[in-house]
């Protein structure tokens, strides 16, 4: 598991998904941060620290009014002023659920396994044993952070914090408690709108930019972890852009700053006292590895978040592959960056524009794209029928066109896991100086049939459509494209897999 939502559960009644993440991660202790071996970088002006993200910034809501100069900051940052300042803005989220209670299973008289070992409901755990009634409706406790971007009371917190919550209650860092509304939420980023009834005047989070942001830099991370209330924990930027597995966008600011269940939602903020990402998760059995979304995503969403309650996402209508050393090469690169075009949508976005399998984009919008990972992510930011520039290598040449994106559904393309679809059996080829076997499929077509080479970008169950341009239609038609391929350059062969159409480097050695 590499990760799990640093949520939630630690309420009076702990939940069975709360009770398999506290099992899975632990309490994390302090992280170890290494404060004095760091040099302090230069102190931030009071203008940095008291501005706010306007409302034309920052998605339409209304600007706080302008606070009281701040305290001038010392020569030597002291982080408990620091700690000062940003707690304010932060709030402890509650959530309840009602679910119908479910009779004990055999061996437990009755009583619910889960209340057996961890006391019922309402006992804070370890309580009085009870069997409980069919029907009974119970009411499910969960907690989370969030902090307030709107002096009028919205809230920013994790869309898991909020899943399922019939009731949200929101405590104020001066202990005020105010009900909550759910305004607006996005699963695929996991973060949420909340508005508070009847609230107003309140103090507001600076939000920073993540862009900027740097590794090695020291930030501050305030939440409720376990339900112990506003808790300050300090570390460093560990790493940015990190792919974590949690979905289309993953790009996750990595810190060491100390990040437990109940922070989920939290703020991560940077010397300045902005906000420059959201807490969201952790790693399971490790010390010290917590993750947040990056602030700039937020700030992309906010507006659809409050006027929508959802966020509509641009399509471009295309697969694409992360670009190896070996395809770097063979595709005549020095260094590999980009994203290569796999297949298109037939009618998309892409294929309007004359985008071709086997290009190569590199920008968006003048935007370079690193890795390919970075394409969704800079295609989403943009609404539905908005018109981008692609920047593209085409064999080696620089071409641009335009493209209207369309608008993206909830199933993203290329998540199509299906397994190989497997034709008739034939003799199987040799081709050991490839790193591979091959046979003749019944239909046509040539399959992948064993792998020799531990590092080749084949797989069994493969099926060859092209090698360098040229269309596979046998066996004896591959042997013959194979044997013209010169020791120690990099071909390109054209594959399905299952139903996905990608390329795959075949080194020739």
């Amino acid at each position: 598991m590499m990760s799990v939502r640093s949520s939630q559960r630690a309420s009076s009644f702990v939940s069975r998904s709360a009770l398999a993440l506290l099992l899975a991660t632990g309490m994390l202790g302090s992280a170890g941060c290494g404060h004095e071996a760091h040099a302090t970088p230069p102190p931030p002006s009071t203008q940095e620290i008291a501005q706010q993200v306007s409302a034309e910034a920052a998605a339409g809501f209304t600007a706080a009014p302008a606070p009281a100069a701040p305290a001038p900051v010392p020569a030597t940052f002291d982080v408990a002023d620091l700690a000062q300042r940003t707690t304010p803005v932060v709030v402890n989220i509650t959530t309840t659920q009602k679910v119908a209670a479910a009779s004990g299973g055999p061996g437990f008289g009755g009583i619910d396994p889960f209340d057996f070992f961890f006391g019922p409901q309402g006992g804070g755990g370890g309580g009085e044993r009870s069997p409980r009634s069919p029907g009974r409706s119970l009411a499910r406790t969960a907690l989370g952070t969030g902090f307030i971007i709107d002096p009028e009371g919205f809230i920013v917190t994790n869309a898991h914090v909020i899943e399922g919550a019939d009731e949200v209650k929101v405590r104020l860092a001066d202990e005020r408690e105010f009900a909550a509304d759910i305004v607006g939420r996005d699963p695929k980023l996991d973060l949420a709108l909340l508005k508070l009834r009847g609230a107003s005047g309140l103090p507001t989070a600076a939000l920073g930019s993540s862009e900027a942001l740097r590794v090695g830099e020291h930030v501050l991370a305030v939440g409720n972890p376990f339900g112990l209330g506003h808790t300050v924990t300090l570390g460093i930027v560990s790493a940015k852009a990190r792919s974590i597995g949690a979905g289309p966008y993953d790009d996750f600011i990595q810190t060491d700053a100390s990040i437990n269940p109940g922070n989920s939602g939290g703020p991560l903020f940077n010397w300045k006292g902005e906000v420059i990402g959201i807490n969201t998760a952790i790693r399971a059995g490790a010390n010290g590895i917590g993750f947040a979304t990056p602030v700039d995503a937020l700030k992309d969403i906010l507006p659809q978040l409050r006027e929508k309650g959802h966020v509509e996402r641009g399509k471009l209508g295309l697969l694409f592959q992360p670009l190896t050393a070996d395809l770097g090469k063979a595709f005549g690169m020095d260094t590999p960056k980009g994203a290569l075009v796999s297949d298109l949508e037939p009618g998309g976005a892409a294929a309007r524009a004359g985008i071709k399998p086997g290009d190569i984009v590199v920008a968006v919008n003048g935007t370079p794209i690193h890795h390919a990972e970075d394409l969704p992510r800079k295609v989403a930011r943009h609404a539905p029928g908005t018109t981008i520039k692609v920047s593209l290598l085409r064999g080696g040449k620089p071409v641009e066109v335009t493209a209207k994106l369309d608008q993206l559904g909830d199933v993203d393309a290329g998540d199509d896991d299906a397994k190989p679809t497997r034709g008739p059996k034939a003799p199987a080829t040799s081709a050991n100086k490839f790193g591979f076997q091959f046979s003749d499929l019944g239909g046509g077509g040539v399959r992948v049939d064993r792998v020799t080479d531990g590092e080749s970008e084949l797989s069994p169950g493969d099926v060859l459509l092209e090698v360098n341009g040229t269309p596979v239609r046998d066996a004896k038609a591959l042997e013959a494209t194979l044997g013209k391929l010169k020791p120690g350059t990099v071909a390109v062969a054209k594959i399905r897999r299952g139903k996905v159409t990608r390329f795959a480097a075949l080194p020739v050695r």
